[in-house]
């Protein structure tokens, strides 16, 4: 490939690495493995040329190789266009009831670099990290080719919180773009989505550190604490209510009993509805409330309106017109945040409608936390 990087300059925040290091004594001793990944685009490898090329799957590789006496599960839980809020939702589902020895986590390309986003990414990071099973966690940063933009910043201060290992693109791959070292167009064709090129030099740098890491597996180090939030951390406890767990009252709306295949399978188990007029109605506790709907890139489709509380003045409008070409956007819309905890009432209704609309209205799920 002979692309010139700084993969030690990647890993940014050594963190603790007591359950990293645990990991490795037990593949060194032959112990059964799960390794999971989840993120967005970039962790489903989106633009690689198959799925092996990816980064995630290039990690994987990685580990069988350096441990052939060991058994490894590949859990590759990335979904195109989706965020941490959406992570923390669904992880128990997509990451956590695989048991997982092994997470990394990467969104810093779909988070934006605000409070509300450390926010959400802290209740992710929290949930994988204090799981029972104790799971080794490292974080990856991304960014944009063009211009460098990320969350990292955001992200970082929960990773250093935490004291986790974090790795880093900018300064790794990013840095040499812009000193001309690496012509963009080589690694990416849209300055978002590595190609397979890009993808190795993402693995490059992750394994750059994780060697590191399996030099030091056998220096003591003492395992670290959960700390308190650094953050109001209200979606540590997110949930997903879709038809399979809930009954919300339908007037037009009907469940969708596709079964669900796989997990980029997202517009599955929701609720969808044509007619103006229709609305669903949800009882739901907590003090965040959002929802998840299809934006189509086909044109026209419905619009609707959510009404939190019977708020009439604060009705969020959910369009479902996508406007980009690349495919119909999982979207997700916050109705309310930080509100006073306790039972809420959400009404989604339909407010327009065309006869010509080439898809319905598909309501994926009520994120509530």
């Amino acid at each position: 490939m002979g692309y010139e990087i700084h993969a030690e300059k990647g890993f940014v925040n050594r963190g603790n690495l007591y359950r990293l290091k645990e990991l490795m004594r037990r593949a060194e001793r032959g112990d059964r493995i799960t390794l999971a990944f989840l993120g967005g685009s970039i962790t489903q490898g989106s633009a690689s040329s198959q799925y092996t090329n990816c980064y995630a799957y290039l990690v994987y590789d990685w580990f069988v190789r350096r441990f052939p006496r060991t058994a490894f599960t590949y859990v590759n839980a990335g979904v195109g266009g989706t965020t941490s809020q959406f992570g923390v939702a669904r992880v128990d589902e997509d990451v956590l009831a695989f048991k997982p020895d092994f997470v990394i986590i990467e969104f810093s390309v779909n988070d934006e670099n605000t409070d509300f986003y450390r926010e959400t990414y802290e209740g992710l990071v929290r949930k994988v990290y204090g799981n029972p099973f104790a799971p080794a966690v490292l974080l990856v940063h991304n960014m944009y080719y063009d211009t460098g933009v990320s969350a990292e910043e955001k992200h970082r201060e929960i990773g250093s919180h935490y004291n986790l290992p974090s790795i880093s693109m900018k300064p790794a791959i990013y840095t040499q773009v812009v000193s001309g070292n690496i012509d963009r167009r080589k690694i990416t064709p849209d300055d978002l989505h590595p190609n397979s090129d890009g993808h190795a030099l993402l693995a490059e740098v992750i394994t750059y550190c994780l060697d590191q890491i399996y030099a030091w597996r056998n220096e003591v180090e003492e395992a670290f604490s959960m700390p308190e939030p650094l953050t109001k951390n209200a979606y540590e406890g997110a949930i997903r209510l879709q038809n399979c767990n809930c009954t919300p009252v339908c007037e037009g709306f009907a469940a969708d009993d596709t079964p669900k295949k796989y997990v980029n399978d997202m517009f599955r188990c929701g609720w969808s509805a044509s007619e103006q007029g229709a609305k669903i109605c949800f009882e739901t506790e907590g003090s965040e409330i959002a929802v998840q709907y299809r934006k189509s890139a086909k044109h026209p489709a419905p619009a609707a309106v959510a009404v939190v509380d019977g708020e009439e003045e604060n009705a969020v409008t959910l369009d479902a017109n996508f406007e980009e070409t690349w495919g119909d956007s999982l979207h997700i819309d916050t109705l309310a945040r930080h509100i006073a905890p306790g039972i809420h009432k959400v009404e989604i209704r339909l407010t327009q409608t065309h006869e010509n609309d080439v898809t319905p209205f598909y309501l994926v799920s009520l994120i509530t936390a």
